[in-house]
């Protein structure tokens, strides 16, 4: 292991272990961070994947490419401001002046440094404020392959849209062949011995397919702007963003 990731090793570490009250500040600090530089976005997807994905993989360019096909559409692209599948994403939408391509990276030991293709970066200390911030501000969840923490993130989206602490959010996962042998234990195992309903398997939206992806964002669209009606925040920048780009 390099010095580099020693020394941050050794900081999570402490951060963890220790009863340290200053990291409730640091944790404060995270929300507080995000929710000023978030709290005005207007549309939002975000997109989750592998940071070891290759530029010459085909996940790469599809990522890239869904995200340049939506970011036309005047949707902003949130990722974990990464290498691999996050950079693809940021890539796509980059080249669209009028949206945000967003980053919101974290220091790990290895693997995590922030790609160029952002117009918005945000830095956390934690896990978990950054992956509240990740979820919180979008509309779309898009899963490309990955590994635990993708994984990680799936499972997150999957369980606060079952149990409805997000509304109107739709999942959908990229990589038919891929993500098949998950899909199959999720059916044949928690499915069939009755851990979860055909609803929760619903919620998984798996193609491969990129313009269904595209439209079905669309629809999702009018749903949020119905919810937003229904609890009465009509008066909200939110609210007028969505509006103003059903409209066009």
């Amino acid at each position: 292991m390099k010095a580099t990731e020693t020394s941050l090793t050794k900081k999570y570490i402490k951060d963890v272990k220790s009863a340290d009250v200053w990291s409730v500040f640091k944790i404060l600090a995270d929300f507080v961070k995000g929710f000023d530089e978030l709290g005005e976005l207007g549309p939002t997807v975000t997109v989750f994947g592998s940071a070891r994905t290759k530029e010459d993989d085909i996940y790469y360019k599809k990522a890239q490419e869904l995200a340049s096909m939506l970011a036309a559409k005047g949707y902003n692209i949130m990722t974990g401001g990464g290498p691999g599948i996050m950079e693809a994403a940021n890539r796509g939408a980059y080249s669209h002046k009028n949206v945000e391509s967003i980053g919101l990276n974290i220091d790990l030991p290895m693997e995590q440094v922030a790609n160029p293709f952002t117009t918005k970066e945000l830095q956390f200390d934690y896990f978990f404020s950054r992956k509240v911030m990740l979820v919180k501000y979008s509309m779309a969840y898009v899963i490309f392959p990955g590994g635990f923490g993708t994984l990680d993130e799936l499972f997150e989206a999957l369980t606060l849209v079952q149990t409805k602490k997000v509304t109107g959010v739709k999942i959908f996962v990229i990589g038919t062949e891929f993500f098949k042998p998950l899909i199959d234990f999720i059916k044949e195992k928690l499915l069939d011995q009755g851990m979860i309903d055909q609803d929760d398997v619903d919620l998984i939206h798996l193609t491969d397919d990129l313009e269904s992806v595209v439209e079905d964002i669309g629809m999702s669209l009018k749903k949020q702007i119905a919810v937003l009606e229904d609890v009465g925040l009509k008066n909200t920048g939110y609210y007028k963003a969505l509006s103003s780009l059903e409209q066009k």
